[in-house]
């Protein structure tokens, strides 16, 4: 039988026949490996698999995984080397971010947005609880967010799951789309999917008034088909995102606004750190480029130069 995985929950996976027909639950043999790529879950949601024919439980192994579209990875939470599959064969990658009640910071939307570009995945940013920006000072950076990055080229979308507002823009753009959801926890994924899926009734928890951060109600990954066409993939909300197996001369291509003007300058090789005649670090100087950009440009220099992620 082939199908795809719609539920991942570390040791046993859920596969939807593509032909139809009910789900089955299965799993995978100790040294089941993928060749070439070094990860803690070699299934991931969204593959398309080959099974055997179920046991007397019910459940089948799977056999092979068919060649993927694109897949997409973060450092595994466990501080190793080795990467973890958030998602494959997938359409886009969406960020849902929040501003505030929690905070999401730059340097984690800047690490998604570049690993997205580095395996050549569309990323949008969906900012999410645009209610609770009330005062001005809120709506403004609020503006100059969204501004800074339709500057450089992404789509941003403000959403409040809360009021409604900006939802049928977002439906719109999940049609007929296979989109992953991912962010820190308390950014209102869950949230969103049930006003997305009626009926669906995902669990969600309040925010920590003490350190107004989310607490973890998705617990494993899993595809959930969109009325009318369309799937989203919701995943565990995470606090970081480190990046694997960025080279240190390539890291600039994942950033547009600093590959561009990178052209400009004087050494074909240059880091934009330190050489002269350097035509970003003279842009950052006037203020051509967010300082909130390079920074996280130089944090991701950083973990490719010291090899933290690499094997």
């Amino acid at each position: 039988m082939t199908g795809r995985v719609i539920r991942n929950t570390g040791s046993h996976f859920i596969v939807e026949p593509l032909d139809g027909g009910a789900e089955i639950p299965c799993k995978i043999k100790g040294n089941f490996r993928i060749k070439g790529i070094r990860t803690t879950n070699p299934v991931a949601v969204g593959d398309i698999v080959d099974t055997a024919e179920p046991g007397p439980d019910g459940t089948a192994f799977i056999t092979g995984i068919h060649p993927r579209r694109n897949y997409i990875i973060r450092k595994a939470s466990n501080l190793s080397k080795e990467a973890h599959i958030i998602a494959a064969n997938i359409d886009c990658a969406m960020l849902v971010a929040t501003l505030a009640h929690p905070t999401t910071s730059t340097t984690f939307i800047d690490r998604f947005l570049a690993t997205a570009r580095a395996y050549d995945i569309e990323a949008v940013i969906c900012i999410n609880k645009t209610d609770l920006l009330t005062e001005p000072d809120d709506r403004e950076y609020l503006d100059a967010f969204c501004y800074l990055y339709r500057s450089i080229g992404y789509r941003v979308l403000e959403v409040s799951a809360r009021s409604g507002e900006g939802l049928d823009e977002l439906r719109d753009y999940l049609h007929g789309r296979t989109t992953l959801f991912s962010g820190n926890s308390g950014v209102g994924k869950s949230t969103l999917i049930n006003d997305l899926i009626p009926g669906i009734e995902l669990r969600t928890a309040e925010i920590s008034a003490v350190h107004d951060t989310g607490m973890h109600t998705t617990t494993f990954s899993e595809l959930f088909h969109l009325p009318g066409g369309g799937a989203i993939i919701d995943t565990p909300g995470v606090r970081g995102f480190g990046t694997v197996d960025f080279d240190r001369h390539e890291v600039a291509h994942f950033f547009p606004e600093i590959f561009e003007t990178g052209h400009d300058c004087r050494f074909g090789d240059c880091t934009h750190t330190h050489e002269p005649g350097c035509a970003v670090l003279q842009a950052l100087e006037e203020q051509r480029i967010a300082r909130s950009r390079y920074n996280s440009y130089l944090s991701i220099l950083e973990d490719a130069s010291e090899g933290k992620y690499r094997t």
